[in-house]
């Protein structure tokens, strides 16, 4: 650990991290601005700042429109609960404080495999008896669905809406993305929804290129085609107006301009159970 870590936040210096390896929550928390991170994240963002210039637009947006998806999920579909499957690092205007902005009774579970997250989250989330945060992985569908943590707080014989924020594409296809949001979707009943942003392929060079980085140094990250994308919902659900869109042009809520290169690459899309 470099001497600027050991002047990070207490939650960076949680036993068990290897400093020396970056993580995807710490790299999009350093792209986002925040301060939980390690030199190896920032060293891998920085890759992403200087050699792929706007790339980080790509955070920004996605974070855009999960404010958006959540805040109409609230007031719009009445949702009061919400499973979150590789959080992140809680940043500004994450999932419960938009939800609770709208609706102080909203329910959010936070999953995430990184230490950082759990340390951070918790210390956040401490006073919060609607919300919480473990430790899991993604892939773990079973584990997750029945952790006393979920149950605490997730009542699955109502409505529940899952996120999928910018996630699944860091689930290679040897992985099988799609099973992880079929396991969801075969327990939420009828009109609960699933939220899914992701890495949008459309045959640009600059996806290929930050695959490429993506895989080399965390040895995961996909670009999906929007057919690809649009798959991994499944047909146990109905994909809502607008569809499947450049996430900025989900349901805004102010004039879009034309959209950057880089803003094209990150697609989002919400699906109701029918």
């Amino acid at each position: 650990m470099t001497a600027e870590d050991q002047q990070q936040p207490a939650a960076n210096r949680v036993a068990g991290i290897d400093a020396t390896k970056p993580s995807i929550a710490r790299t999009y928390d350093y792209l986002l601005g925040g301060k939980d991170n390690f030199a190896v994240d920032r060293a891998l963002g920085d890759k992403f700042i200087n050699d792929l210039p706007g790339s980080p637009a790509i955070a920004h947006t996605n974070r855009g429109v999960l404010i958006r998806a959540v805040s109409e999920l609230v007031v719009t579909a009445g949702i009061r609960q919400f499973i979150d499957l590789g959080s992140g690092l809680p940043t500004a205007d994450n999932v419960h404080q938009v939800a609770q902005r709208h609706q102080p009774d909203a329910r959010v579970v936070y999953v995430d495999n990184d230490p950082v997250v759990l340390a951070h989250g918790r210390a956040l989330l401490e006073d919060n008896e609607n919300t919480t945060v473990f430790r899991a992985d993604l892939r773990d569908s079973e584990a997750i669905f029945a952790s006393p943590a979920t149950r605490e707080l997730i009542d699955f014989d109502q409505p529940v809406a899952v996120i999928f924020s910018a996630i699944l594409h860091h689930i290679n296809d040897d992985e099988n993305p799609a099973d992880l949001v079929k396991f969801w979707v075969d327990r939420i009943v009828p009109e609960s929804y699933v939220f899914i942003s992701h890495f949008r392929s459309e045959d640009d060079p600059r996806s290929a290129q930050m695959q490429e980085l993506l895989q080399g140094s965390l040895g995961r990250g996909r670009w999906r085609t929007d057919e690809e994308i649009l798959a991994l919902f499944g047909d146990r659900v109905e994909v809502l107006p607008p569809g499947l869109v450049p996430a900025k042009e989900w349901r805004p809520t102010e004039p879009v301009d034309e959209l950057t290169d880089w803003e094209r690459l990150i697609a989002a899309a919400v699906a109701v159970k029918v």
